[in-house]
C-alpha cells in the first residue's frame, strides 16, 4: 500500500474582491481624465476608444460597458472637468471685502487661478477646439463657470450704484464686459501656453480694474 500522501498542487490564488466604491470611482475618474487628455491631443475625430482604453489599462469592452460610444465618453469627460472647474458660491462671496476695487481684483484673480490649474487648462482648450461640434458643452461650461461670477458682480455693481459710488445702468452687461476685459484676455494668453508671472498678472489686473472703475464712476 502506498502510504505517501499525494502531492498537492499550487495553492489556489485568492479571488480578487470587488473594488470598493472609492476604488471604482477613482478608476472612473482616471478613465475620464485620460480620455480628456487623449481628446485634447488627438481631437474628437481622431481619438479612439481603443487608444483611450489602452492608455488607462482597460479593455474596450470595459469602456463600452460604461459608455455607449465615443461621444458619450467625451461628454462625460468634459462634464467631469466642468464640475471640477466650478467655483462654489461661498468662495465667490468670500471675495467681497467691502471695497469694490479690492473685491474686483480678488474675483478676477480667483477666475484666472482656476484657468491656470491643469484641469482648467484642459477644459478651456478642449472647449476651444470642439465647441463647434458640441455647443451645449460650451454653454454648460459658461453656465457653471462664468455666469455665477457675472451675477455676483452684477449684484456688487447694483449695490455700489445704489450707494452712489458707481453709476452703472446695466449691471449684468457691465459685469459681462468686466469679465471679458479683465479675465478673458490674460486667460487666452495662459491657455495658449505662455503662462504669465504673478507680477504680470497683478499688473494686468490692477490696470484693467482701474480702467473699468474709472468708466463706471459717476460723472
Amino acid at each position: 500500500m502506498n502510504d505517501m500522501a499525494p502531492l498537492s498542487g499550487p495553492a489556489p490564488r485568492p479571488r480578487a474582491g470587488r473594488p470598493t466604491r472609492e476604488q471604482a470611482q477613482a478608476r472612473q475618474d482616471e478613465l475620464l481624465d485620460t480620455a480628456l487628455d487623449h481628446f485634447l491631443a488627438k481631437g474628437f475625430e481622431l481619438a479612439t476608444i481603443e487608444a483611450i482604453a489602452q492608455a488607462v489599462g482597460m479593455t474596450k469592452r470595459t469602456v463600452y460597458a460604461k459608455f455607449a460610444d465615443k461621444e458619450a465618453l467625451f461628454r462625460a469627460a468634459v462634464n467631469r472637468a466642468v464640475e471640477r472647474y466650478w467655483v462654489s458660491p461661498e468662495r465667490i462671496a468670500a471675495t467681497d471685502c467691502g471695497d469694490i476695487e479690492q473685491t474686483l481684483i480678488a474675483i478676477a484673480r480667483l477666475r484666472i487661478d482656476e484657468v491656470r490649474t491643469a484641469n482648467g487648462l484642459r477644459l478651456q482648450r478642449i472647449i476651444a477646439t470642439e465647441s463647434y461640434r458640441f455647443p451645449d458643452l460650451y454653454l454648460l461650461a459658461y453656465e457653471r463657470g462664468a455666469l455665477p461670477v457675472i451675477r455676483f458682480l452684477a449684484g456688487l455693481l447694483t449695490r455700489e450704484t445704489a450707494a452712489g459710488r458707481l453709476a452703472v445702468a446695466e449691471p449684468e452687461k457691465a459685469a459681462t464686459l468686466f469679465m471679458s476685459m479683465v479675465v478673458s484676455a490674460p486667460a487666452r494668453v495662459i491657455i495658449a501656453g505662455a503662462d504669465l508671472s504673478e507680477a504680470e498678472i497683478d499688473e494686468r489686473l490692477h490696470f484693467a480694474v482701474d480702467l473699468f472703475l474709472n468708466g463706471a464712476r459717476p460723472r
